[in-house]
């Protein structure tokens, strides 16, 4: 039973991980689906998939579930956590609401089968409730690992960024062309923040709102002081270009400032391994051959 238990939870995580990596290419195919039934209305139309319906139908009730049971979620700040988490694409609120009670109670059943075969009824109760827990708030710390990660690239990437925009804008070009030959010649989540802005510019946002729109989304230091200087400098008909230019030259000095103190802080960082595991076996190797010729000494 534990082997059969192992099987369905291991194919679970294997489908669990290809709907997460085919979930770009599925999108994609499901935009050029909809762009042809719009080109095309007599078109047919294939129908959703299976996990599309249910989701349709039963992910608005899970989503209450969950939000009655972390009152403090909302969909507003589910919906910034993804977009800052780069999840976005991949879950709506609404459908990582749903998942999150999915697989809460995944957890409990996976736990309370798990003590129904050991024997104990304490242990299942115990494990469903721990597995429960797990399940239902480890989507909320993948977020929160994808953004601290994402906000680091942010930063590493900020000021080669700021300079294909000050190079664009000194070459002639305006803000918004700007913007586009960044997305045209650079990836990564703080070209797609732009593009963002890029794209709210083109349905008539003022350049303003769209940045401060950014600069809530991020929420880094780097990119709201250069966002703070770009409006100013439209209020103030500043040189963009050189505006540009000194903020890129702050972050990077900002970026090595911050790598000097990770730099700083390993080897206090490192006392605990090395005590731990490396200081032991350096004890072994140096004390062990003396204390097994004490040894053989006494025994003769």
């Amino acid at each position: 039973m534990l082997l059969i238990l192992a099987f369905v939870c291991l194919a679970a995580s294997f489908a669990l991980a290809g709907q997460l990596v085919t979930a770009p290419w599925r999108e994609r195919q499901e935009s050029l689906r909809r762009a042809r039934s719009y080109s095309h209305p007599d078109h047919e139309v294939r129908p959703d998939p299976v996990y599309e319906r249910l989701q349709a139908r039963y992910g608005d009730t899970l989503a209450r579930v969950a939000l009655k049971l972390d009152p403090r979620a909302t969909e507003e700040r589910i919906g910034v956590k993804l977009v800052a988490a780069g999840l976005a694409r991949t879950f709506s609120p609404t459908g990582f609401l749903a998942s999150k009670v999915v697989l809460g109670a995944g957890g409990v059943v996976v736990g309370g089968l798990i003590g129904v075969l050991a024997g104990s009824t304490s242990k299942a109760l115990l494990l469903g409730a721990l597995l429960g827990v797990v399940g239902f708030f480890g989507l909320d710390a993948l977020v929160v690992v994808r953004m601290r990660s994402r906000r680091e690239e942010m930063r590493r990437d900020l000021p080669d960024a700021l300079d294909i925009l000050a190079v664009s804008v000194e070459a002639g070009l305006g803000f918004d062309g700007a913007l586009a030959k960044l997305a045209e010649h650079k990836r990564g989540p703080i070209v797609e923040q732009f593009e963002l802005v890029l794209n709210e510019l083109g349905i008539g946002e003022s350049r303003s709102h769209a940045l401060r729109r950014m600069s809530d989304r991020v929420d880094i230091p780097e990119v709201t002081s250069v966002v703070n200087s770009l409006i100013q400098s439209e209020q103030l008909g500043t040189p963009l270009g050189r505006i540009l230019r000194t903020q890129a030259t702050e972050s990077r000095t900002r970026r090595r400032i911050a790598a000097e103190e990770r730099a700083m802080k390993a080897p206090v960082k490192m006392i605990v391994p090395t005590g731990l595991f490396i200081f032991p076996a350096m004890f072994v190797v140096i004390i062990a051959p003396a204390v097994i010729q004490i040894f053989h000494a006494f025994a003769r």
